[in-house]
């Protein structure tokens, strides 16, 4: 091979990414041969993977929850479909973003010992790595509804822009949740047939909630986008960072009891209600909570905080679970 499909003489074929868990089962079990391209998906670090789920399960339980009717089978195959869908386009979009981001990861210490910048993946590799994950997803995506079919066709321009925007806007979070979050109207619309208005809320709660994480991520990389003029709300907010992440936990509680008012009102069921309501709450507790440790700048500390936020996203997910059965 030539050109960007030569491998560099003596790239690392097990070293481990800088900001992946320790003894992750990747490093630990995957064949060698296999481990750069679950490496290129994330597979190591299964964070987003959650991140970019749990917004489609709040749609699934909440849609059934509204429509009792439609609860059953197809709603169990949301929710695995959503969970493998979700492993495979996290997968295809960390590639995608490694691809186009290869002339900066090298320049930025967190980054550098990522797949492609570290020359155990060339570029066409990962492309072919790209396509057949986004593939496999849309197998999945065609078993749903045709509704849900059009609108996973058109998140795929979300994907493409978002790691582009970082070069030209300030806040190349919004563009990460107005992605992370379509799952949200995805799975909603698949399990009722249509879009509605609370999932219009619910996915706009989720970009509040995007906002409030990746920000806290963002703190991490603070430094090395100074150096080579990346863009990012950390950057944007520094030292008043607190007080912009609970203007967003408190947006992020409001939109999504918003959305859970607007499905469960009409079904005039107060413990319903306030099952939903409480996810919403418990979520604000616990990104309230996150704000009582956050430190930007002890890197370790904002590494666990954007971690825990699985499990912020997980309370409200068991509480429109619940409501399904109430």
């Amino acid at each position: 091979m030539t050109g960007n499909d030569q491998r560099p003489e003596g790239a690392a074929q097990d070293d481990s990414v800088a900001d992946a868990y320790s003894a992750n089962w990747v490093d630990l079990y995957a064949p060698p041969n296999a481990k750069p391209y679950l490496r290129l998906s994330r597979a190591d670090r299964p964070i987003g993977t959650w991140l970019l789920l749990l917004p489609c399960w709040w749609g699934v339980f909440l849609g059934a929850a509204a429509f009792p009717e439609t609860a059953g089978w197809l709603t169990i195959w949301i929710f695995a479909g959503c969970a493998l869908g979700a492993f495979l386009m996290r997968g295809a979009g960390c590639t995608w973003n490694d691809i186009t981001d290869r002339d900066i990861d090298d320049k930025v210490a967190r980054t550098r010992s990522r797949p492609i910048p570290s020359g155990q993946v060339t570029l066409r590799q990962a492309g072919i790595w790209m396509a057949v994950q986004a593939g496999i997803a849309a197998l999945i995506l065609f078993t749903f509804n045709w509704a849900a079919i059009g609108l996973g066709v058109l998140s795929l321009g979300l994907v493409a822009i978002y790691p582009f925007a970082k070069r030209f806007t300030w806040w190349p979070q919004v563009f990460l949740g107005l992605a992370f979050n379509w799952g949200a109207l995805l799975a909603w619309t698949a399990q009722t047939g249509s879009i509605g208005l609370p999932a219009l809320f619910l996915y706009l709660a989720g970009i509040s909630w995007t906002l409030f994480y990746d920000t806290i991520y963002a703190h991490m990389d603070r430094e090395d986008d100074e150096l080579i003029g990346v863009k990012s709300t950390a950057r944007l907010f520094a030292e008043n960072t607190e007080t912009w992440l609970r203007g967003f936990l408190v947006v992020t509680v409001v939109l999504m009891s918003l959305s859970v008012i607007y499905a469960l009102a009409p079904l005039a069921n107060p413990l319903k209600m306030s099952l939903g309501l409480a996810g919403a709450w418990a979520m604000g507790w616990h990104m309230n909570w996150q704000l009582g440790k956050l430190d930007i700048n002890n890197t370790q500390m904002c590494l666990r905080l954007f971690r825990s936020n699985r499990d912020a996203g997980l309370l409200a997910a068991l509480f429109l679970a619940i409501t399904i059965f109430v």
